[in-house]
């Protein structure tokens, strides 16, 4: 089925464009998520991996340099020792403490305020049982507060045909990179029908590919769209969500002022 085009979604939360506004907020936090929904956006994506103890958490980096573990991962702590960490207290901006975000937590406090995109990261040496542990567990978190409005992405195949196995209805994207064609594309149109949707890059966008997915009845993502260049592009494309660091800016090319016309849904 076809999906209206041209959904505003917050990159992380948008923290990018908020703190060039002279706000204090760090990614994929409750600061940041906030924030994003005082616009009129659609939707926001974050990022979950899993404590050691396999809770689902919010964070996008592969290693906590950032809060002061060099070379640790999320998973080289449990839950409680990762809720005594700062996580909005890094790159100087001020930003007020703010414990580790749950999964839970995340969609408890947003779900039905807008349309999440939970992108499951998987990292090298990261074993298959791990990972699937990792897309059961945020599987059951989403299935328990009625999977509305809720969708899974990854760059992890694996992770995506897992999921599908567990849970054959539920809207899974596959994110791809620049290195991906469109004899690949196709390709996975036949091999991977359950796929509901992709995630490109914005500079691999063309009239071909988009016409490619919606004839072949797919979402279409265009991330990171960040420039009046580049969002203006997937604008043009018909791209059916917009992933941008700046969604104020991409909802003011959206729709300008003069336009009344209100923003359509994935659902």
């Amino acid at each position: 089925m076809r999906k209206k085009n041209n959904l505003v979604f917050a990159h992380r939360g948008g923290n990018k464009e908020a703190v060039e506004q002279g706000l204090a907020v760090a990614e994929n936090t409750r600061a940041a998520f906030n924030h994003a929904l005082l616009s009129a956006i659609d939707g926001v994506e974050t990022d979950v991996q899993l404590s050691r103890d396999e809770v689902p958490i919010l964070w996008h980096d592969w290693f906590l340099d950032k809060l002061g573990h060099p070379g640790k991962r999320i998973d080289d702590f449990t839950f409680e020792q990762l809720k005594d960490m700062d996580f909005a207290g890094y790159d100087d901006t001020g930003a007020a403490p703010e414990t580790v975000l749950s999964l839970e937590e995340f969609i408890a406090s947003f779900q039905g305020l807008c349309q999440l995109n939970i992108e499951v990261k998987s990292h090298d040496g990261e074993s298959v049982t791990r990972q699937q542990r990792k897309v059961a567990q945020t599987l059951a978190i989403i299935e328990s507060f009625g999977n509305q409005g809720v969708f899974i992405s990854s760059y992890s195949l694996p992770c995506l045909e897992f999921a599908h196995q567990q849970a054959a209805d539920f809207p899974l994207f596959y994110l791809l990179s620049d290195r991906y064609s469109r004899t690949d594309i196709e390709q996975l149109l036949k091999t991977q029908a359950f796929l509901r949707g992709f995630c490109l890059p914005i500079s691999n966008l063309d009239n071909e590919i988009v016409n490619l997915l919606h004839d072949n009845g797919k979402v279409l993502a265009a991330y990171t769209c960040n420039s009046k260049t580049e969002i203006t592009k997937a604008l043009t494309l018909k791209a059916d969500i917009v992933i941008s660091d700046y969604p104020q800016l991409a909802l003011s090319l959206r729709y300008p002022p003069h336009n009344s016309n209100n923003p359509s849904s994935l659902d």
